[in-house]
């Protein structure tokens, strides 16, 4: 009896998980509904414009999670989509901006019928047709901050005609964020990401492909053991014709209510079978050097030489009900001809550069040179300031400078000399999920974020860095971080009744976590 008894319950408890899950898909479900109904209150807005529109404008606002673009003919950068959390509401966009690199001056493209308002999407540009760019994905959040709606949509860019176009194919990935995509000659290849509601997640690390000609997906199965599911990794693609994956997020319910990060540092090769039409395997590799330390919300791009560029990020420290992070702005280098990592040192400006002759031994021209610059480098210069935000809150900055000056030498009495030493070195401060294109061997860096106590700084700045000369960071548009409005709910809104007021704080605490998790994760 005892035995029948104990199975009798466990067939109720499967009958009552069964039942929360459904409670759980409907739930989701609606969340899904009330989201398509506001993308399309805001797509019948955008459905307003009959023709194209230039206009010339300042910097956009700050944003992250954007994508940004080199054009493939023109000197120009493409901007689209990201979002903007002011403490109290987020906003997301799918406004167009182009940056003329010569002039360096802005501009807003307003086209008929864009794609809906999205951030942590995925943009590709490649040369066909004088030019598209392929953006698929993205995420869509209330303004609230609490319900997420994931794209699975690919739309084009004709950047020769200035259209937008949806490309409707079946057979593509399920709705995500966070995932990776590159071009591989003739085609899209597209790995992970996540997707979350208000009370589940899940990470991918399935790999689809898109062919540019047929405009067709199909879902890859590779050979041999992957990386794990994850969102915000490096996706690149080698000089022999592999795609790597390095890194990235993802996190798991260790108890009710509780979730655990991992920032993974593990990378793979994903490459063609010899002889094998469509067969793909994968390979786990190890590369040398001077790897970069663990970390989330990176930066990536792809240098002239066909090395992937890895800039900044975050480093979290996560207890089991909070979540601090490290904020980075160093520079690594991976070659995959050589399969080594090294840190991107810079030699500083050119009153620097005469200091360094008068060096018993040369610095090393170039990223491609700079493998050992990680182990003999001096120690970063910590500087900490203090910023007044327009309230009256002091916001503390700690920002790391590079050391001018040769690796592991002191410098001499005649180079600390006021004709020769300079201000502080000019770079972007330390951040998550900036914007990062190459263009003409130059570095172009945009906006990101970084958290300063329980505020989130949303960036606008553009810097931009000669890959070539590897001397400084010049600054294009600079942002003072204190002049960010930060919303605060007021006193009376939380005592306004006990039942609202917990309801209020409750729901602060859940746009904060949700802005956590969406910095690292896509």
């Amino acid at each position: 009896m005892g035995k029948k008894g104990k199975k009798e319950k466990g067939r109720g408890a499967e009958k009552t998980a069964a039942k929360m899950e459904r409670k759980v898909s409907k739930r989701s479900r609606k969340e899904e509904e009330d989201l398509e109904a506001l993308i399309a209150h805001f797509q019948t807005l955008d459905a307003t414009r009959t023709q194209i529109v230039e206009t010339p404008c300042p910097p956009p606002s700050p944003r992250l999670h954007a994508s940004l673009s080199a054009h493939p003919e023109k000197d120009e950068l493409i901007l689209f989509g990201g979002e903007y959390f002011n403490g109290q509401k987020t906003f997301v966009y799918n406004e167009l901006y182009v940056y003329n690199i010569k002039k360096d001056t802005w501009t807003k493209v307003e086209i008929p019928n864009p794609p809906p308002r999205r951030c942590a999407h995925q943009a590709v540009v490649v040369p066909q047709g004088g030019g598209q760019l392929w953006v698929f994905g993205g995420e869509f959040a209330s303004p609230d901050g609490e319900q997420f709606y994931h794209y699975k949509d690919l739309w084009v860019l004709h950047l020769a005609t200035k259209t937008w176009e949806q490309v409707r194919s079946t057979g593509g990935p399920s709705g995500r964020s966070g995932h990776r995509m590159v071009a591989w000659k003739k085609q899209l290849i597209l790995f992970g990401g996540f997707h979350e509601s208000t009370r589940d997640y899940i990470y991918y690390n399935d790999v689809y492909a898109f062919n540019l000609d047929t405009f067709s997906w199909s879902r890859l199965s590779p050979s041999g053991a992957g990386p794990t599911p994850r969102s915000g990794c490096q996706m690149s693609v080698t000089p022999q014709g592999g795609i790597v994956i390095y890194g990235g997020y993802s996190k798991q319910r260790v108890k009710k209510d509780v979730d655990r990060g991992t920032q993974h540092s593990d990378m793979y090769l994903l490459q063609p079978e010899d002889g094998k039409e469509g067969s793909w395997k994968w390979t786990r590799i190890n590369p040398a050097g001077a790897k970069p330390t663990p970390r989330s919300g990176f930066s990536v791009a792809v240098t002239p030489n066909h090395q992937t560029l890895l800039f900044g990020g975050v480093c979290d420290e996560e207890e089991e009900e909070s979540l601090e992070g490290d904020f980075l702005n160093d520079l690594h280098f991976y070659d995959a001809t050589r399969n080594r990592w090294f840190t991107g040192q810079l030699k500083g400006p050119k009153s620097e550069k005469r200091k360094r002759r008068r060096g018993k031994k040369a610095e090393p021209e170039g990223p491609d040179k700079q493998e050992h610059g990680g182990t003999s480098a001096q120690e970063p210069l910590e500087v900490v300031r203090e910023v007044v935000t327009e309230d009256g809150t002091v916001i503390t900055i700690k920002q790391m400078f590079a050391t001018p000056g040769p690796a592991g030498k002191p410098q001499s009495n005649e180079e600390d000399s006021p004709d020769e030493v300079g201000g502080p070195v000019v770079e972007p401060s330390p951040r998550s999920n900036a914007m990062l294109a190459v263009k003409h061997g130059r570095l172009y860096l945009y906006g990101g974020m970084f958290e300063a106590g329980d505020r989130q700084i949303t960036l606008s700045d553009l810097y931009c860095l000669d890959l070539q000369k590897m001397q400084e960071w010049t600054a294009l548009v600079e942002m003072d971080p204190g002049t960010q409005e930060w919303l605060e709910e007021s006193d009376s809104e939380e005592d306004s009744n006990e039942g609202e007021g917990t309801e209020d704080e409750d729901s602060g605490e859940s746009d904060k976590e949700a802005g956590d998790v969406l910095s690292r994760q896509a």
